[in-house]
């Protein structure tokens, strides 16, 4: 016995083609699409070459096995595009979590709608949770609030499958996303634009005029306040007193 592991060199099923089908019987569809009928396979491999094509098994669990007549590199494209879709399905079925609570910080509110419009914009579902600690139970209609705010600001990109509800301590809903055609462009975080500030300079008013102040301009230096009674405060009196 080896004592190094096997490798698994198993890449999945492969498709059976022509005289590699082991079937003795096998149900054959034309190129056409329609049913031809159940036949022994060396007689099904036959009638794909008469068409200039090959005998594609599609079906080996069934019985008698399903074969088709087509050209195997279009079988192959075929079900490549098949993947792509399914993966794209398979996408949009996620679902994303977005927490929010009822004294929420408007940073911390724009920044999590921000990332629930990513999330419709891609085609998946958002479950949107507002969560009451302590004695925050006593004021639900802040929640609610704030949940009704939220709906009304996102109401471009998805609409709630139902109701929020107050389950427990929070309050929970779920987003879809509308149609691409219906739906608002996502164009990330950042849209609004900053004014600039001129930085160093600062504007004061005097008797109606306005000077312009240079914070680059250098300014007297500032004499710090001697205390009484300390060693400096005694020598500066020690020196005031000599005459020079």
């Amino acid at each position: 016995m080896s004592p190094y592991p096997r490798r698994n060199y198993y890449r999945g099923p492969r498709t059976r083609i022509n005289e590699r089908i082991r079937a003795r019987e096998v149900r054959v569809i034309g190129p056409d699409g329609n049913q031809v009928g159940v036949m022994s396979s060396q007689e099904a491999v036959a009638l794909a070459k008469r068409y200039g094509v090959d005998l594609v098994e599609i079906a080996s669990t069934a019985k008698p096995p399903v074969c088709r007549i087509v050209d195997y590199g279009k079988y192959q494209y075929e079900q490549s595009k098949k993947q792509k879709e399914q993966k794209k399905h398979q996408h949009s079925n996620k679902l994303k979590e977005v927490q929010l609570s009822p004294v929420i910080d408007p940073h911390d509110y724009g920044y999590k709608l921000d990332r629930a419009k990513q999330f419709l914009s891609e085609d998946m579902k958002v479950k949107v949770s507002l969560r009451f600690k302590g004695r925050q139970m006593a004021h639900t209609e802040v929640g609610f609030e704030v949940v009704k705010n939220f709906i009304n600001d996102i109401e471009s990109f998805a609409q709630p499958d139902s109701r929020p509800k107050l389950v427990g301590r929070a309050i929970n809903f779920v987003l879809s996303p509308l149609p691409k055609n219906k739906r608002a462009k996502y164009e990330g975080k950042g849209g609004e634009k900053q004014l600039e500030e001129d930085e160093g300079t600062e504007t004061t008013s005097v008797d109606g005029e306005e000077n312009q102040k240079s914070s680059n301009q250098e300014e007297a230096p500032r004499k710090k306040p001697v205390k009484q009674g300390s060693a400096r405060a005694f020598t500066n009196s020690v020196l005031e007193d000599i005459d020079l």
